[in-house]
């Protein structure tokens, strides 16, 4: 199955991407939907949400916001469990890296659930908090790559 990714620009891929990350984050994995979205859940020059769609299907998301002035923090990474299997992870993530690199930005950094630690490894991140933290009661680690 092919993958494309486009950037979001209009409210219905908005509310396409909260859909995946409600599904995923909310129902799945019991985040609070009060602590799921927030500020950066809006079309703005400062948010770059990301879609991955295939056969016509939104089925991956995840966003990027300016961490530093040379750093794009990498957030809100989706993928449908019926769609996991695939290698969307990796694709979304290329396209947000490349993304970043477009805006003029150095570095990548992203809060891994530590569950997901070795997919992010594989790309390239490495772990930069000294130990794991919780996040919406799930346990993280910090992550970084020179992009």
């Amino acid at each position: 199955m092919a993958a494309e990714i486009s950037y979001v620009t209009t409210e219905e891929q908005l509310q396409e991407a909260l859909g995946i990350r409600n599904h995923v984050f909310v129902i799945e994995q019991q985040v609070p939907a009060d602590i799921e979205i927030d500020q950066y859940d809006i079309i703005s020059p400062d948010v770059h949400h990301v879609l991955l769609s295939t056969d016509g299907q939104a089925v991956a998301t995840g966003r990027l916001i300016y961490y530093t002035k040379d750093t794009a923090k990498m957030q809100r990474i989706a993928v449908l469990q019926s769609h996991r299997a695939f290698g969307y992870g990796r694709v979304l993530l290329l396209a947000m890296e490349e993304r970043a690199r477009e805006l003029g930005l150095a570095y990548s950094i992203l809060d891994a659930q530590c569950q997901a630690q070795k997919f992010y490894e594989k790309l390239g991140y490495e772990v930069i908090s000294e130990e794991p933290f919780y996040d919406a009661d799930i346990l993280h680690v910090r992550m970084q790559k020179s992009l």
